[in-house]
C-alpha cells in the first residue's frame, strides 16, 4: 500500500530541515524543507500540511501539491512554499522507489547523462579570490560563483566600483578563458549601482550576473537587463510561476528557483517550462543539503533548458556537518571534471543515513541569517 502513514521532520546541522514521509507498506521518502534562518517555523508548517496527507495515497503527487498550495485562504510565501517543497520531494522519492525508477525517469526520461556543477568562492581581496578560485579549480570545478562586493554605499564611490572590478578581474585571471565565473550581486546593490558596475564587468565575460535587485524590486530588473549584454539571473527568492513570469518577461536569461523554497519538484518543473517559453535557462539555487541537491539533479536530468547546478560542498556555512555526511553512499553526489553523472538509483537516487539524521536532530541547530547594514545605515542583504 502507498497510503501515507507518517510525516516526520528533522532539524539537523548545519542549517537544514529534512522531511521523512513513510507509507503503510514501509516505503520511505525524504525531502528537504530548509528555509535558512526560519526552519523551525517551516517545521510547524510541515506538521500542519502533513495532516492533509496522512491516510492518503502517496502517489497522487499533483493532487497533493494542489491541495497544499491552494487548499487554504492564505497561500504562498517562503514558509509555506518551503514546507510544500520538502513534502513534494519526499513524495517523488516514494514514487520512484515504488516504481523502481529514478525520479527523472518519471518526469519523461533523461535528456542528458551528466550535469555541470559550480561552487561558491569567498574572498574580500583580489589575492584571496585568486587563492579560493585556484582551490576550486584544483577540486575539479570548471565554474564558480562569487559575491560582487560586501557592503556598498547607496551611490557607490569610485573606489567601491573599482573594488568590484578588481575582484572579478582576479577571478578571470585564474580561470582563464575555458572556465566560468558568475557574479552574485546578492541584492546588495541599488539599481543605480548595479547599472553602473555591469558595463565595467563586461570585458571579463561573466557567466551571469545574479540578483541585481532585491526580489521585492523585481519590477526594476528589466532596466538592469537593458543596461548590459551579460546574461542576468534571479529567482532564489521567488516561489512560484506567477512570481517568475514578470522577470522572464523583463528578459532575464537564467531562472534560479530553489527546489527547497519554490514548491519542490512539481513547481520547479513548471517554472522550467515557463522559462523555456522565454528562451531562458534553469540554474537552480542550492547552497543546501544532499536531499535538495539530489532533487535538483533529478529535475535537471529531465529538463532540456537546464544550464548548470549550484552545490555547496565545502561552503563556509557548513559548520557541524557537510553535504554528504548524511548519505550512506557519497558516490552519487560527487563530481568529476566539473560534472555529476546521472543518478540511476530509484527515487531521488541517494540513500539517507537515518541513524545519523535522528542523532543530529537531537542536537538540532539554531542557524540565523546575519543582519547588517549598508555603509549609509540602511539595511542590506546578508
Amino acid at each position: 500500500m502507498t497510503t501515507i502513514a507518517r510525516v516526520e521532520t528533522f532539524l539537523v546541522a548545519p542549517r537544514w530541515l529534512f522531511v521523512r514521509v513513510e507509507t503503510a507498506s514501509g516505503l520511505v521518502g525524504w525531502g528537504e524543507a530548509t528555509c535558512e534562518g526560519r526552519s523551525e517555523t517551516v517545521r510547524t508548517a510541515v506538521e500542519q500540511l502533513g495532516e492533509l496527507l496522512v491516510g492518503r495515497d502517496a502517489l497522487r503527487i499533483e493532487d497533493h501539491w494542489q491541495v497544499m498550495t491552494k487548499g487554504s485562504f492564505y497561500r504562498g510565501g517562503p514558509i509555506l512554499a518551503s514546507a510544500v517543497a520538502g513534502l513534494d520531494q519526499a513524495l517523488w522519492d516514494i514514487a520512484g522507489k515504488h516504481f523502481g525508477a529514478p525520479v527523472h525517469q518519471l518526469l519523461g526520461g533523461p535528456v542528458r547523462d551528466r550535469i555541470r556543477v559550480y561552487g561558491w568562492v569567498g574572498g574580500d581581496e583580489p589575492a584571496e579570490v585568486r587563492d579560493h578560485i585556484a582551490a576550486a579549480v584544483e577540486s575539479g570545478l570548471t565554474a564558480v560563483k562569487m559575491n560582487a562586493s560586501g557592503r556598498m554605499s547607496a551611490v557607490a564611490s569610485v573606489a567601491e566600483l573599482d573594488g568590484v572590478v578588481e575582484r572579478v578581474a582576479a577571478a578571470r585571471e585564474v580561470l582563464g578563458d575555458d572556465r566560468d565565473v558568475a557574479v552574485d550581486f546578492h541584492g546588495r546593490f541599488t539599481l543605480a549601482n548595479a547599472r553602473r558596475v555591469a558595463p565595467l564587468l563586461e570585458p571579463f565575460r561573466p557567466f551571469f550576473l545574479e540578483e541585481p535587485v532585491v526580489p521585492e524590486n523585481s519590477h526594476l530588473i528589466g532596466e538592469f537587463v537593458r543596461s548590459t549584454t551579460t546574461p542576468v539571473s534571479t529567482g532564489e527568492r521567488l516561489y512560484n510561476r506567477q512570481e517568475f513570469l514578470p522577470v522572464l518577461q523583463a528578459g532575464i536569461a537564467v531562472a534560479q528557483p530553489d527546489l527547497s523554497h519554490a514548491g519542490g519538484i512539481t513547481e520547479v518543473r513548471k517554472i522550467a517550462a515557463l522559462a523555456e517559453v522565454y528562451d531562458a535557462q534553469l540554474a537552480p539555487h542550492c547552497p543546501l543539503g544532499p536531499i535538495a541537491l539530489a532533487a535538483c539533479l533529478q529535475v535537471g536530468f529531465a529538463t532540456p533548458n537546464y544550464l548548470i547546478q549550484e552545490q555547496s560542498i565545502g561552503i563556509h556555512y557548513n559548520l557541524g556537518a557537510e553535504v554528504l555526511d548524511y548519505c550512506l553512499d557519497k558516490t552519487p553526489l560527487t563530481f568529476s571534471d566539473g560534472y555529476v553523472e546521472r543518478l540511476t538509483a530509484p527515487g531521488l537516487g541517494i540513500d539517507i543515513d537515518e541513524h545519523a539524521v535522528r542523532t543530529a536532530d537531537k542536537r538540532g541547530h539554531a542557524w540565523r541569517s546575519p543582519t547588517w547594514r549598508h555603509l549609509d545605515g540602511s539595511y542590506a542583504e546578508w
